[in-house]
C-alpha cells in the first residue's frame, strides 16, 4: 500500500523552529518529486515547498522563502522541511504527497492538483 506519514507537528512559540518529515512507503521516494502542503479549516491547500527527483530543484512559496529548508534522503525514503523564524501563520496541517507529472519542479510552483498520495498531515501551532 502507498502511503505517507507525516511527523515532527508540534505546538511552537513566535520564531521557534520545528523539522517536518515526510516518510514514504509502499513505493520508492526518489522517482518522485516531492511536495509539501499547508491548510487551514475553510481555506484551500497551499503549496508550501516541492523538491524534485531528477536535478535536486526546489521551489518555495513567497512567505516561506529564507525560513524553510526542504530536502530528501532517498536513502531513508524520507523528505524534511526544516522550519526557522515561525510565525503564527504558519499555524496549519502540514501535509506531503508525491508528484505524478513530472520529476523536476523547477520553473514551476507547488501545485496540488499535480500531487497525490496525500498522508494524514501532521499539526503545527505557532503561539504563545
Amino acid at each position: 500500500q502507498v502511503q505517507f506519514v507525516e511527523s515532527g507537528g508540534d505546538l511552537v512559540q513566535p520564531g521557534g523552529s520545528l523539522r517536518l518529515s515526510c516518510a514514504a512507503s509502499g513505493f520508492n521516494l526518489d522517482y518522485y518529486a516531492i511536495g509539501w502542503f499547508r491548510q487551514v479549516p475553510g481555506k484551500e491547500r497551499e503549496g508550501v515547498s516541492c523538491i524534485s527527483s531528477s536535478d535536486g530543484s526546489t521551489v518555495y512559496e513567497d512567505s516561506v522563502k529564507g525560513r524553510f529548508t526542504i530536502s530528501r534522503d532517498n536513502a531513508k525514503n524520507t523528505v524534511y522541511l526544516q522550519m526557522n523564524s515561525l510565525k503564527p501563520e504558519d499555524t496549519a496541517v502540514y501535509s506531503c504527497a508525491a508528484n505524478l507529472l513530472r520529476r523536476s519542479v523547477a520553473g514551476t510552483k507547488c501545485d496540488h492538483y499535480e500531487y497525490d498520495y496525500w498522508g494524514q498531515g501532521t499539526q503545527v501551532t505557532v503561539s504563545s
